[in-house]
């Protein structure tokens, strides 16, 4: 079975994988790319046989919609971390964001953060970021297929990308604000789309649990 979960802000990807294991008594259930606590979302689960399925789509692209806050920057590149630096914010205008965001559209390099799930001498290299060791990183080959505005305040910039797998958007963020002279985090982060799944299609964990308990009812009776 694959399913398409909404997975609310909070939550851990491996806490959605628990429940609907405890939801389904599915021994075997596993998600196709991590989300942040921070950030909600498409998070796809496969059980049992269906789990095969889940490096496939592990390698699909991704959409987000994002939120940028500018003239701040936190060690973790979203609002879990610390305050690690300031800086003014220039003037901006629709015309100076679209410019700015027209440059990361396209193949690139990304340098991964500490605080992500990467291994490097198979340790998480957030679990050496929470002891402050910073080591040396391989940047990433990612490729940004379409990122636009949506809107925009002085201090804020509220964009959708869709993008190769392997892509931070925390990062994507940190590097927008840098253009553009300042420096920033996400403070906000939604997956709309894994390959062919999305966000309109996906249901909350409660409506998962909800639905399951009724289709096991269901099969009972029969």
């Amino acid at each position: 079975m694959i399913i398409n979960i909404d997975k609310p802000v909070g939550w851990t990807s491996f806490d959605i994988v628990k429940k609907v294991k405890r939801i389904t008594g599915h021994k075997k259930v596993g998600h196709g790319g991590t989300l942040d606590p921070f950030a909600s979302g498409v998070l796809i689960l496969g059980t049992e046989n269906d789990t095969k399925k889940l490096s496939e789509i592990t390698k699909s692209n991704k959409s987000y919609q994002a939120e940028l806050l500018l003239g701040v920057k936190t060690n973790t590149l979203d609002p879990e971390g610390k305050i690690i630096d300031e800086k003014p914010i220039p003037f901006l205008d629709e015309h100076i964001l679209h410019k700015t965001m027209k440059i990361f559209k396209g193949k690139q390099k990304q340098m991964p953060p500490m605080f992500s799930a990467k291994k490097r001498g198979g340790v998480r290299l957030y679990k050496l970021a929470r002891k402050n060791i910073e080591i040396e990183r391989n940047e990433i080959d990612i490729e940004i297929d379409d990122i636009s505005l949506i809107s925009f305040s002085k201090d804020k910039i509220i964009f959708n990308v869709s993008c190769s797998k392997g892509t931070y958007i925390r990062v994507l963020g940190t590097d927008i604000a840098k253009k553009l002279g300042t420096v920033g985090y996400l403070i906000n982060l939604k997956r709309t789309r894994v390959g062919n799944y999305f966000i309109k299609d996906s249901e909350s964990i409660e409506n998962f649990e909800k639905s399951w308990k009724s289709y096991t009812k269901l099969t009972k009776l029969n």
